[in-house]
């Protein structure tokens, strides 16, 4: 409305109509749009940090500290969006959350099915007794495996995107 009034001064009815209703549209479609692409930049961050982090945390359990003060020493040691995600779990464990619920929290919160496949494997860990020193070594070797086969999954993809601007340039 308020475009359609600012422009209905100096234009025509109809052309100020047109500007207003592709300002409506735009002001509808471009802050999801924006919001999506922040999303996705985000969760490729956390795709991306997740094998050094569970790395850091299994050295850090191999050096004698628990889970917990595994997960607050990445959280605390490093400033990236994961170790953030990190700080809060370890805020919600102090407020009284169960591990648990924390973690579940944790897969929600992020969206990324590399932490939702980690917390599936730590919840069953802890529920059957499994050493987490353990699964923290073949889950880090894991993510790295998983982090290898996407850098060479986008080279792959790299000729056929190439190809379009060499031939038409």
């Amino acid at each position: 409305l308020f475009a359609y009034f600012l422009l209905s001064a100096n234009r025509p009815p109809s052309s100020a109509l047109l500007f207003a209703f592709a300002g409506f549209l735009a002001g509808l479609y471009l802050p999801n749009i924006w919001l999506k692409n922040k999303v996705k930049a985000r969760q490729k961050a956390i795709t991306r940090l997740l094998p050094d982090s569970l790395d850091m945390m299994s050295i850090c359990v191999d050096a004698g500290l628990g889970f917990e003060a595994a997960i607050q020493k990445v959280g605390f040691q490093w400033e990236t969006v994961l170790a953030h995600e990190f700080r809060q779990v370890i805020r919600e464990l102090r407020v009284g959350v169960p591990r648990t619920e924390a973690l579940h929290n944790l897969v929600v919160r992020t969206g990324v099915p590399d932490i939702a496949s980690f917390v599936a494997v730590l919840i069953q860990a802890d529920r059957l007794g499994i050493a987490i020193r353990d699964v923290l070594h073949t889950q880090a070797e894991q993510m790295r495996v998983r982090r290898r086969q996407r850098a060479e999954e986008e080279a792959a993809k790299t000729p056929l995107k190439m190809m379009f601007p060499m031939v038409f340039f």
